[in-house]
């Protein structure tokens, strides 16, 4: 997660980290579905109002670093040296969120998504946020001069490598896979340039 560097924006940030991480303690302990916002706003010490005004949905909880995922995605389109390969860079912020994801301690918070249909609809319109996000970028970058459904072919397959490799049985293998079925595809859309 991004560090803020003012005080209220820290003090923001260390608000909206205790909501989550009183959310996921309660859902952990009785279940997502037995837990509902006003306990969650109880157990944190905040007002209903400032649950909202800092998630907007009792999935968004669940989801906590969503936005500075996304964020990371955005920029490793947009802040890549002058010439430097865009997939590499992409893979990069994958393998990371892999990484996160399949650590042990993610293990119960994915058996919960698994089991709460809300949660897993939540989840799907998540990643297509991040593709459409993540393809506007790469529409936008003069550089890689891409049509718009060529980011947005690239985009989505690079989203759903993050959700491929998550559920393999060898995370790290899977990126390394799926990557140069990416690296392949994007060949074909500029073979002029290297990956």
């Amino acid at each position: 997660m991004t560090v803020p560097s003012g005080r209220r924006e820290r003090k923001k940030a260390a608000t909206r980290q205790k909501i989550a991480d009183s959310a996921l303690r309660l859902f952990l302990e009785r279940g997502y579905d037995a837990v509902g916002i006003r306990e969650v706003a109880a157990e944190a010490d905040v007002a209903v109002t400032t649950l909202f005004s800092h998630f907007a949905s009792k999935e968004a909880l669940v989801f906590e670093q969503d936005e500075d995922f996304e964020k990371r995605l955005t920029q490793a389109v947009t802040r890549r040296a002058p010439h430097e390969p865009l997939i590499p860079a992409l893979r990069h912020e994958i393998q990371a969120l892999v990484r996160h994801c399949t650590a042990d301690s993610a293990a119960p918070i994915w058996r919960m998504v698994d089991e709460s249909p809300a949660l897993r609809k939540y989840e799907e319109s998540m990643r297509l946020r991040h593709a459409e996000t993540l393809a506007t970028a790469i529409a936008d970058d003069p550089e890689l001069s891409q049509t718009a459904t060529a980011s947005r072919t690239i985009a989505r397959f690079v989203i759903d490598a993050y959700s491929l490799a998550r559920e393999a049985a060898d995370p790290e293998a899977a990126v390394d896979e799926i990557f140069r079925m990416i690296e392949a595809a994007w060949e074909v859309t500029c073979p002029s340039r290297r990956v």
